[in-house]
C-alpha cells in the first residue's frame, strides 16, 4: 500500500497563540483537516476522512454561519480531497471505500464527490447522525453530506485486538486497514489503523486535537480544551481514551505513529518524512528535535 496525507480544509480561528500554542495572539491560528488517500491493490483507493467538500465550498451557509464564523475556514477548491485525486492522476471513481472516524461536517464534506465510494463508519455513529437528536447534533451534522445516499457500510465494534484496544475490526479486504473504537467525541468516533510498512499509522480523529495532549504531562492551549469540551458527546469517555492513546504512544511510538485530524504540527511532520523518505523521523515523537517554544499551553486534557 501506499499512504498520502492532504490537507482537506485549512482553518484559521482567531489567536494562534491560544490555538497553535504559539504565535501572535491576535494573529489567525492554522488548523487542517487530516486525511489519508490510500493507495491498495485489491481494494483500490480508500480515503481516511474526506475534510470539507467542493458542495461546502460553493454553499458555506450549509456549513452553519456559527461555524464558519468561529473557525474561518478558507474554502478552497484546490484543498478538496477530490482535487488532491485528481492531482495524482486518478478520476473519484476510482475512489472505492472512505472509511470516517466519524460523520462531524469537517470530516465528512467530500462524501458526495465520491458518489460511488462505499461509506465505512461505526453504526453507533451513523444512528446518531440520522437522527440529529439535538442542538449539537444538528450543528456537527449535514444531511446535505449524504443527501446524495451513499452505500453505508456500517460497522459494530469487533472481536479483535490491537495494540491493546478491543473492539476492532477490518474494514476491507486489505487486511491491514481497521476501525478502532474511541468513542467519546461523539458516540461513534473511531480511530483507523493503517499499515505503513514497518509501522503503523492511527488517524485518531478528533479524540484529542493538540499533539502534546498525548504527551506525559498532557498539555493543551485553552481555546482548543474549551472547544473540545463543547463538542463531547462523553466527555468521560473521550477522556478514558486519550489516556489510552498517552500509554499507546508512550509504550509504542517507534510501532505507532498517532496523529489527530487537525494538528497542523502533527500533519507537517508526516508531509516532511514522507517527501523525505525519512521514516524514522515520521516515527518520532510529536515535536521531537523541533526548535519550538510553545506559549498559552495549560497542562490539561
Amino acid at each position: 500500500m501506499r499512504v498520502h496525507h492532504f490537507n482537506t480544509g485549512t482553518m484559521c480561528p482567531a489567536s494562534a497563540r491560544l490555538v497553535n500554542g504559539r504565535g501572535r495572539l491576535f494573529g489567525p491560528a492554522r488548523m487542517i483537516c487530516h486525511v489519508l488517500l490510500i493507495e491498495t491493490e485489491r481494494d483500490g483507493l480508500i480515503l481516511v476522512d474526506t475534510g470539507l467538500g467542493t458542495g461546502d465550498i460553493a454553499d458555506p451557509a450549509r456549513l452553519g454561519r456559527w461555524w464558519v464564523r468561529m473557525v474561518r475556514p478558507r474554502l478552497d477548491p484546490d484543498e478538496t480531497a477530490l482535487a488532491h485525486v485528481r492531482a495524482l492522476g486518478h478520476s473519484p471513481d476510482d475512489v472505492r471505500h472512505i472509511a470516517l472516524t466519524h460523520l462531524d461536517l469537517d470530516h465528512a464534506g467530500g462524501v458526495p464527490d465520491f458518489p460511488r465510494a462505499a461509506v465505512h463508519v461505526h453504526r453507533r455513529e451513523h444512528a446518531a447522525a440520522m437522527a440529529r437528536a439535538g442542538k449539537r447534533e444538528r450543528r456537527r451534522y449535514i444531511p446535505g453530506h449524504w443527501r446524495h445516499e451513499p452505500s453505508w457500510q456500517l460497522h459494530d465494534d469487533g472481536g479483535d485486538e490491537w495494540f491493546g484496544f478491543s473492539g476492532v475490526r477490518a474494514l476491507v479486504r486489505e487486511p491491514d486497514i481497521l476501525l478502532v473504537p474511541l468513542p467519546g467525541h461523539t458516540a461513534g468516533h473511531s480511530g483507523i489503523a493503517v499499515r505503513d510498512g514497518e509501522r503503523w499509522l492511527l488517524h485518531a480523529g478528533d479524540a484529542y486535537f493538540f499533539h502534546r495532549q498525548i504527551e506525559t504531562p498532557p498539555a493543551a492551549p485553552m481555546v482548543l480544551r474549551v472547544f473540545q469540551r463543547g463538542s463531547d458527546t462523553d466527555r468521560a469517555q473521550r477522556m478514558a481514551n486519550q489516556e489510552r492513546l498517552r500509554r499507546l504512544a508512550a509504550e509504542h511510538g517507534r510501532e505507532v505513529v498517532i496523529f489527530n485530524a487537525h494538528d497542523a504540527v502533527d500533519f507537517d511532520r508526516l508531509v516532511a518524512a514522507a517527501a523525505s523518505g525519512a521514516a524514522a523521523a515520521a516515527a518520532a515523537p510529536a515535536g521531537a528535535g523541533a526548535n519550538t517554544t510553545y506559549t498559552g499551553v495549560s497542562q490539561s486534557v
